[in-house]
């Protein structure tokens, strides 16, 4: 498998530095990369280097060209609910979300955009102050950071896009 490469600079004060940390796809997991890559921009943060070092640039994480669904693991979503995440770089991600009859996605928000589709089932979202039943083929559009939330009325499939990617979804 190719080798992907992360180059980071440090500009500014005449010294430059390069760092270049290769990960083979066949040794860490896009996930270990996307922990490593996010470990590595905290520690720049914490050690307060605006004055020494530009921003990070070209940093990205990405899924795999193709993700086939028989070979990506489904992930515990909650009460009867598991997911399959899709493909995602650092901008958006695609998720697959089955949903048992009767299982509830509690209210959160989250500083992403997201847009669903209904591939499957019958569900009633919460989304701000509206609630609507939705059936196969109909989307819901939910802006960053308003509350929102569903139940499933008849076992189904959503396809959850977000922008930005969920960080949070992959796996450290």
């Amino acid at each position: 498998m190719r080798d992907s490469k992360l180059i980071y600079q440090c500009k500014n004060t005449g010294l430059f530095f390069l760092k270049s940390i290769i990960i083979t796809k066949s040794r860490f997991a896009s996930s270990n990369k996307c922990f490593l890559i996010t470990f590595i921009q905290h520690l720049f943060v914490h050690l307060k280097p605006e004055k020494n070092l530009s921003f990070i640039k070209n940093m990205s994480i990405k899924s795999n060209t193709f993700v086939l669904e028989n070979e990506t693991e489904w992930e515990h979503a909650g009460n009867g609910m598991r997911r399959q995440i899709l493909g995602y770089d650092n901008s958006l991600m695609i998720v697959k979300v089955e949903f048992e009859k009767d299982a509830v996605g509690s209210e959160h928000s989250h500083p992403h955009s997201q847009s669903t589709y209904v591939a499957s089932g019958v569900f009633e979202f919460a989304v701000g102050d509206e609630k609507q039943v939705v059936k196969p083929g109909d989307g819901i559009y939910i802006e960053p950071n308003v509350k929102h939330g569903v139940t499933c009325i008849e076992a189904g499939i959503l396809i959850d896009a977000f922008s930005p990617m969920r960080d949070d979804f992959l796996k450290a």
